[in-house]
This record gives C-alpha cells, sequence and structure tokens, in this order.
C-alpha cells in the first residue's frame, strides 16, 4: 500500500466529512480534520450532539458527495484574502486561530472542492472518486487545541483505504479488537483498576495483575542478570535544579506535573507578598527552588555513577531499575493502561567508552529481541528518530549528535530488518531506536527503545580515568525493553486475549473435584503444586463438572486438573489444558506436574504462536 497516496485519500475524506456534517448540520463551526495513522478525523463545535443514526446520514451525504467526482482544487492566499474568506464562510471562530498557526514565511492555502472550501495545506486527491471505500467509526469529545480548559468540541473518527478488501479487513480487525481491549479484559479478570479519586492515568494494580507484573519484572531481571546489570532504587522526585541540568526542566515543562515549591515561597505568595506574574519565571530560573515528580530516571542514574570515581578498567557500568516516572498527559488522551500518568519502566542506563559503543548497543538490541521472542511478536519494523538541524529543541554539539546518529544508523543496519528515518522525532538529547511491532491481529505497537547519549555526561560533566591516566567522557545508552510495564501489560491483555502463556497467568492451574470423597486427595495435589512454586486454586463446590469447567474458561485459567474417584485411585490427574493440547488426557501427579513446570521454566508460548 502506497502510504503517500493512503495520507491524500484519508485527508480528502476529512474534507468530504466535513463538507457533509456542513450540508445536514449548516450552524456548525469547523475546528480541524487531519489524517492519521488509522484514518481521519474532523472537530465540530456544534449544540446537537451527533448520534450512530447521524454518522449513518453523514455517510450517506458523503458518498453523494464522492459520486459527484468533486475536483480538489488548491487555492493560494495572501493572509488578509484569507481572513476574508474565512470570515465570509462563516468559521471565524476556530479557523482564524488556526490562520494564525500559519508561519509569516509560509504560503497560505485553501482547498476546495464543490460548494466546500478549507483552510489546508495539503495534499489530496485529485477527484473525490478516488475515495474508493471508507467508514464512520465514532465519535467522541475533544478539548480544542487538547487543552482542557478550553471548550470541548465533538469529533468524529473515520477511516479509508485504496480498497473495500483493505477496509473489510481492518473493520474486522477492529471488531476483533473490541473483544481484546485490555480495558474491558482487566476489568473482567480483575488485574487493574482506575479510580477518580486516586486520579485518573494512576493505575492500581489489583493483587492478579500485580503477579503478571511480577513475572515480567523476574523475567527482565533475569535477563539483565546474565548481561551484567547492576539493580538500583532511585527516588520518585528530585530537586529542580537535577532537571535544569539535565535539561527536562523548564524546556518540557507543560508535560510534567506542576512543581513541589518550598512552604516559605508557597506562604509568601499566599500572602501577597510575591507576585504570581514573577513566580514562575523565578521557579525556572532557579531563583526559588523546589522539587519535581520525576518525569525520567536518567538524572539519578547519572548521578549514581557520578558518586563514584571510575576507571577505563570498570566500565561499562550498567544500571537498572524499575523506576516510576510521572507525566501530565490531558485527561483526552488518557487510555487505560497504555497512556497514563504515572507508570514504571525497565529502565536501564550503560556508560561506556567510545570502543565499547557498538558491542553495548547490540547487547541492548539482542535484550529487545529477546523479549519480542519470548511473548510471540516475532514481526517489527525499526524506527530511527533523528534530530532536525533546522530546530533549537536539542542540546549538545553538532559532532556529539554526529556521531550518536552513526551509532544508531549502524546498529539499525545490523538488525536486518526494514527500518525509517524520521527527523525532528530524536529525544532533546540524543537520537534513538524505536521498535514498532505487530501483535497476533497486525496492528503495530511501539514497544522498547535504545537511545545514544554524548549529551547529558557533557551537562553532568562525567568522566572515567582512561589507560593514559587522564580523564575522559564516557557515553551513555538509554535503554528499555519494555517502555514501561504499563503499557507493556496492556499490550500483552489484547495480544494474547486475556489467554496468557502458563509462566505469565496470574492462575496457573485449577484442580476441578469430582465429589467429596476426593477432596483429600486434592488436597495433596495442591500442596505439591503450592511448594513448587505453582499458582493454583481448587474448585471443591458441588457445583457440577461442566460449570466448574466453564468457570475456570471464563477466569481465562490455562490448565485444569480434575480429580475424580478413578484418578484418587491410580494417584492421577486428568489434564484439560486452553493453551497447550499436548498436555490433555490422564497423567500420573508427578508427571503432570512436572509438565506444568517445564512449561513455566522455559516460558513457552501457548498454541498458536
Amino acid at each position: 500500500m502506497n502510504q503517500e497516496q493512503l495520507h491524500k485519500i484519508r485527508h480528502s475524506a476529512s474534507h468530504i466529512l466535513a463538507a457533509a456534517v456542513l450540508k445536514l448540520f449548516p450552524e456548525a463551526k469547523l475546528d480541524i480534520g487531519p489524517a492519521t495513522d488509522s484514518g481521519f478525523y474532523y472537530d465540530f463545535d456544534l449544540d446537537h450532539k451527533f448520534t450512530a443514526e447521524d454518522l449513518a446520514k453523514i455517510e450517506a451525504e458523503m458518498r453523494r458527495i464522492i459520486g459527484e467526482n468533486q475536483k480538489f482544487e488548491r487555492i493560494e492566499l495572501s493572509r488578509d484574502e484569507a481572513e476574508k474568506l474565512i470570515r465570509q464562510s462563516g468559521q471565524a471562530e476556530y479557523k482564524l486561530g488556526r490562520l494564525a498557526d500559519v508561519p509569516p514565511d509560509e504560503k497560505i492555502t485553501f482547498y476546495r472542492n464543490g460548494d466546500f472550501c478549507d483552510l489546508c495545506a495539503g495534499p489530496h486527491v485529485d477527484y473525490s472518486k478516488r475515495i474508493k471505500a471508507f467508514k464512520l467509526l465514532s465519535i467522541a469529545g475533544a478539548y480544542h487545541r487538547g487543552d482542557e480548559n478550553n471548550k470541548q468540541l465533538q469529533r468524529i473518527y473515520g477511516t479509508a483505504f485504496e480498497s473495500k478488501e483493505e477496509l473489510d479487513s481492518f473493520l474486522s480487525q477492529m471488531e476483533e479488537a473490541k473483544l481484546r481491549d485490555h480495558r474491558k479484559l482487566g476489568k473482567e479478570m480483575g488485574l487493574f483498576a482506575i479510580d477518580d479519586k486516586v486520579g485518573q492515568g494512576l493505575i492500581l494494580w489489583k493483587p492478579r495483575g500485580a503477579l503478571i507484573r511480577q513475572s515480567l519484572q523476574d523475567f527482565i531481571l533475569e535477563l539483565l542478570r546474565a548481561q551484567g546489570y547492576q539493580q538500583v532504587f532511585t527516588p520518585h522526585i528530585g530537586k529542580l535544579g537535577l532537571f535544569r541540568t539535565s535539561g527536562h526542566f523548564p524546556y518540557y515543562k507543560d508535560s510534567q506535573f506542576v512543581p513541589i515549591v518550598e512552604r516559605d515561597d508557597l506562604r509568601e505568595l499566599a500572602e501577597g507578598r510575591a507576585n504570581m506574574a514573577d513566580f514562575e519565571p523565578k521557579i525556572e530560573s532557579g531563583e526559588i527552588e523546589g522539587f519535581l515528580l520525576k518525569p525520567m530516571n536518567c538524572p539519578f542514574h547519572v548521578e549514581i555513577y557520578k558518586s563514584d570515581p571510575h576507571s577505563y578498567r570498570e566500565l561499562p557500568v550498567r544500571l537498572a531499575e524499575f523506576g516510576s516516572v510521572y507525566r501530565w498527559e490531558q485527561s483526552g488522551e488518557l487510555n487505560g493502561m497504555t497512556r497514563v500518568r504515572g507508570f514504571t519502566q525497565d529502565d536501564a542506563h550503560i556508560f561506556c567508552t567510545p570502543e565499547q559503543l557498538d558491542a553495548e548497543i547490540q547487547g541492548c538490541l539482542d535484550l529487545v529481541k529477546a523479549v519480542f521472542e519470548k511473548i510471540g511478536m516475532r514481526e517489527y519494523r525499526v524506527r530511527i528518530s533523528l534530530r532536525d538541524p533546522a530546530s533549537d529543541k536539542y542540546v549538545g554539539s553538532d559532532e556529539n549528535w554526529d556521531k550518536s546518529e552513526s551509532a544508531i544508523r549502524k546498529a539499525a543496519k545490523s538488525l536486518g530488518v526494514p527500518f525509517t528515518e524520521e527527523v525532528g522525532e530524536a529525544a532533546f538529547y540524543g537520537p534513538k531506536i524505536d521498535f514498532v511491532v505487530k501483535d497476533v491481529i497486525g496492528r503495530e505497537w511501539q514497544l522498547g527503545t535504545v537511545q545514544v547519549d554524548y549529551n547529558l555526561p557533557e551537562r553532568f560533566d562525567l568522566t572515567y580515568v582512561g589507560s593514559d591516566n587522564k580523564p575522559h567522557r564516557p557515553i551513555m545508552i538509554h535503554r528499555a525493553p519494555f517502555g514501561s510495564l504499563e503499557r507493556f501489560t496492556g499490550v500483552l491483555i489484547e495480544h494474547f486475549a486475556g489467554n496468557f502463556p502458563t509462566w505469565l497467568a496470574p492462575e496457573q492451574v485449577r484442580i476441578l473435584t469430582l465429589g467429596e470423597d476426593v477432596i483429600e486427595y486434592a488436597d495433596g495435589i495442591y500442596a505439591k503444586l503450592k511448594k513448587a512454586g505453582v499458582r493454583v486454586s481448587m474448585d471443591d463446590s458441588a457445583e457440577k463438572l461442566g460449570a466448574k469447567i466453564r468457570n475456570a474458561e471464563t477466569a481465562k485459567v490455562p490448565h485444569m486438573f480434575v480429580v475424580g474417584r478413578k484418578e484418587a485411585e491410580s494417584g492421577a490427574v486428568a489434564v484439560r489444558s486452553r493453551i497447550r493440547k499436548s498436555f490433555e488426557g490422564v497423567r500420573q501427579v508427578d508427571e503432570a506436574v512436572e509438565m506444568l513446570l517445564c512449561d513455566i521454566r522455559e516460558r513457552q508460548l501457548p498454541d498458536g504462536f
């Protein structure tokens, strides 16, 4: 599929959506309507609340417009002419603000199709009949410019493809995705909760979810120990000065929680002895000190490295932490576990010599690939994020950036998979490799990051003593194979549809009894499994076996050991398995237990993966 052509189709579909809405609801005010990775949307200000029935009518009007095969005509205007046209169209409320966003040196363009004309940089298809397959998907609220202090508009989402077959495939994938939605399954399985009294975007891990999280941590710790990492722990807050040095504050203050300032400074402000207008600049400059909920772990790891002298013989130093960080996401952007305000990264930072850089990057990449292999995500692509030389958001010298980007490119080529380069997407301190993986139903998720950083070592004046007995600057590598435990778990819930491999399942096996006379025998099996570290439960209720099996399947327990009089007399269990057909049948207890332990120990995937 030609991505450039697909983008044009979707962008043009958003214009036709706006034209259709104006035809049916002439009083609607338009804001913005871009193409997205999965479709398009348009934001409307309208007193009438859109309904599912409205979407059907809007779709019909869109089909009528497309059937007219309207031409998309590009019109270039001066700023004054553009403002006049916007006012004449009755769309000044939002469009004048969008016009003001156009830089003075950039051309101002509109696109016209039929009677509809919209401020737009393009590009678009040449005629509306190029839009052969589209579908309106949903309605949502969206704050103007993503700011919850602004008015909430109505956003209509849609998608479009080059063919009906591609659209049908996407819609089928969406239906499957609804069944796998981690927010739905997470609630049904009792894995996590989000409570308004705690705060949106802040995850409460329930006992069953915590078992999954702990299993993931144990898995990655095992890999880290094999690669020579040392585990560290750091506080959840740090002084603002630390983040001023790193560059995180105040440059990214809009995506951080508000600083915590000293009580005396707050009291001075409250009593009117300080001016609010001067307060924020003083915090940013350091004249007023305070603390910040940490948005990143790296400055803390830098200070751990810096707390001791280092020789080249000790490098690389590899520090790892399950570190909780906090970001201020807009409420409209929050989404279950995959977009949150507080999350725990499987974070690590490597401090190495230039000679060690290539090998250390390769070690990071091998770690990420090992994680993907173990969870059955073998299909992925790589995205290299580079700086935009024209932007001033980056720190460090051109020389350091050139060296970092060269190392990242070399590492990406070594993977032997397709990769793309995206200018302007690098972190402010260095370029990065992102892994974009496909789950079992073909959706893409960004998981796993490796970054090369020459700049933070300079900003914090990090050194090691080289073989020449002189100080040298280490290179820093940031890496997080999971990204965050919250997002990774949310993705895994959907990837496995809650049917986790045995090693991750919160309940690994359930013993089902047939009659009271076998409960003592079942208790012995339960104790044996429990002693072996298996997460086991027992259903010794009076319900019939069919009901017990259904209950276990609903709870997505991977394995069941059925115990009746015949099994008790022969020292056996009847194994039923939802994820491993080869396990099924009547087996001696020791054999069944060892089979289960081997599955857990080797972290095997379910059948079909």
